[in-house]
């Protein structure tokens, strides 16, 4: 793979990725040791795609892997106190008895959105006493499996799996008559949860998910990042390779895009890493016939040419986080109200496993940018999945996040109906 222009050393950019499992970080953090510190349930290092694999033409691979849920349990004030948050900030309850709670925005007058995609329809959410909890709650919009949402001043814009909306927020808050700009987006499959997010170019970028968990796409637009003018014209591919890239935002310094994409699923507990991907133009990423660090997938091979020349043609991502952990959406901070170290970090939500033992995800992590750039994953705030003598368990699969009007992070729990507030202590 075409690696991206950076000048730091490969090496660090694989150094979360044992945090991530909850170990420490060994001394030697070249790749190879990066990717064998996660441990397998029983502590044997993980049976990795062999290395020695150089034509999935003729591929004998042995993979294992779990189909592995942890047991839903309701989040309450017990377990809750469980979770990990830096020191000098607080998790607290913003809303609860939500639904499926999915993506977030924040509009004009601090007024909180969040799709519901079971539900069909966009929440506005209120805390009118700036208590650091909603007070009022109202329905502003409806759509069949609604989704994405972004805002921009008083202009709101929705998607459901095909189509684009526009609208316009009005003075309390709720959304005027819903506007088609754009649809003919593919049918989703197996990844049919679409975003987007206006860039400082003032153009529209859509994420367009695989139908598939790794296969040869029909569909053009399939596994890419479009890009579109505001009204929804102009639609051209952006960027392809991408499984499925549901959390995306632009860096405030440099006005780069930057996206986290799912990993393949069954190629084992320990690959595919989830990928951070500094998005460009015309350029393509991987998938489905390469991952991760110029690793070639076994179960695919490109209708035309082979895995090693796909490689050649693509570009590696910036940083990894731990296989099947599922990143969510995801924005920059761009506030003190957390502590000054936040400013020009990312935030994302990781909604959890399925198909990884021990499971993995189940938090929010913090990208670390210096200058611009992106240096390291670290965790934020975790607990949501906990090892308990009955096995495990998790308290909530987190989905959207967003940045309040005064600084506090917001992220969602799409399974139990609620939305957490992270705050500095009082």
């Amino acid at each position: 793979m075409i690696k991206p222009n950076r000048n730091r050393s490969h090496a660090l950019l694989f150094g979360s990725l044992i945090a991530a499992a909850g170990l420490a970080t060994a001394a030697d953090t070249s790749p190879s040791n990066a990717r064998a510190g996660i441990a397998e349930e029983d502590g044997q290092n993980p049976s990795n795609v062999p290395a020695q694999l150089d034509d999935p033409t003729t591929a004998d691979v042995t993979v294992t892997g779990h189909v592995f849920k942890p047991r839903p349990v309701a989040p309450n004030a017990a377990n809750r106190a469980s979770l990990s948050v830096p020191d000098g900030l607080s998790v607290d309850v913003f809303a609860k008895d939500l639904g499926n709670a999915r993506m977030m925005a924040t509009g004009p007058d601090g007024a909180i959105y969040v799709t519901r995609r079971k539900e069909g329809d966009v929440l506005m959410l209120v805390d009118r006493d700036d208590d650091g909890r909603a007070d009022d709650r109202k329905v502003v919009a409806k759509k069949d499996a609604m989704h994405g949402i972004e805002i921009d001043g008083n202009t709101a814009w929705l998607m459901t799996v095909n189509d684009v909306y526009r609208t316009t927020i009005q003075d309390d808050g709720s959304f005027g008559e819903l506007e088609k700009i754009a649809t003919g987006f593919p049918s989703g499959g197996q990844h049919p949860n679409r975003t987007l997010a206006l860039g400082p170019d003032d153009a529209l970028y859509v994420s367009v998910g695989s139908t598939c968990n790794a296969c040869d796409e029909t569909e053009k637009l399939s596994a890419t990042m479009v890009r579109m003018s505001r009204d929804g014209s102009e639609r051209e591919i952006f960027a392809s390779g991408l499984r499925n890239t549901i959390g995306f935002d632009f860096e405030p310094q440099t006005g780069e895009l930057y996206g986290f994409d799912h990993g393949i699923d069954w190629l084992g507990d320990d690959e595919q890493p989830e990928e951070f991907n500094h998005l460009q133009q015309g350029k393509q990423y991987g998938w489905p016939y390469v991952y991760a660090d110029s690793q070639l997938n076994p179960q695919d091979v490109p209708p035309e040419g082979t895995n090693k020349q796909w490689a050649e043609q693509s570009v590696e991502p910036m940083l990894m986080w731990t296989p099947h952990a599922a990143p969510m959406q995801m924005r920059f901070y761009e506030s003190d109200a957390l502590g000054t170290m936040y400013r020009g970090d990312a935030f994302v939500a990781m909604r959890g496993s399925w198909n990884r033992k021990p499971p993995s995800g189940y938090e929010i992590v913090r990208v670390d940018f210096d200058e611009g750039e992106p240096q390291s994953i670290e965790p934020f705030i975790t607990g949501f999945v906990q090892q308990t003598d009955d096995g495990w368990q998790q308290i909530g699969r987190l989905a959207g996040l967003t940045v309040a009007e005064d600084g506090s992070l917001l992220f969602s729990d799409d399974e139990n109906g609620v939305i957490y507030r992270v705050s500095r202590d009082d």
